[in-house]
């Protein structure tokens, strides 16, 4: 078949509005499965976060999506990544104990992605797709 005779993706919204993740340890190259990590989020008056999510990520560095479609809304979230206890595991020290990563959702309808990057003694984040 040539693609322009393949049938079109849904467009029913179904992959919208999702919160994922993908954790890549770059010290070997390799996805960091069996970390933990939480979401949260800012709630008023009081600036109090309340957790709406646990996860461990899997042996690609992945889990389940943190909001499904649908459920998210416009608004400050945090993702909390314990690092220390992952890097505990492997046999180093961090010298970050948690990653926190603090980002706000404008547009409910559109699937974010939070890829974290870490090493020992450093990370990066990023908006993906």
């Amino acid at each position: 078949h040539s693609p322009a005779l393949l049938p079109p993706l849904p467009q029913d919204g179904s992959a919208n509005g999702s919160l994922t993740t993908h954790v890549l340890n770059t010290a070997t190259g390799l996805p960091a499965a069996g970390l933990a990590l939480h979401l949260a989020q800012l709630q008023e008056p009081g600036m109090q976060w309340t957790e709406l999510a646990r996860r461990w990520t899997d042996e690609d560095g992945r889990c389940l999506p943190l909001l499904a479609p649908g459920q998210a809304k416009a608004g400050t979230y945090k993702l909390l990544f314990e690092t220390a206890a992952y890097w505990e595991g492997l046999g180093y020290t961090s010298f970050y104990p948690f990653v926190e990563v603090v980002f706000t959702i404008t547009d409910p309808s559109q699937k974010l992605h939070v890829p974290l990057l870490i090493s020992p003694f450093s990370y990066t984040t990023y908006r993906g797709s």
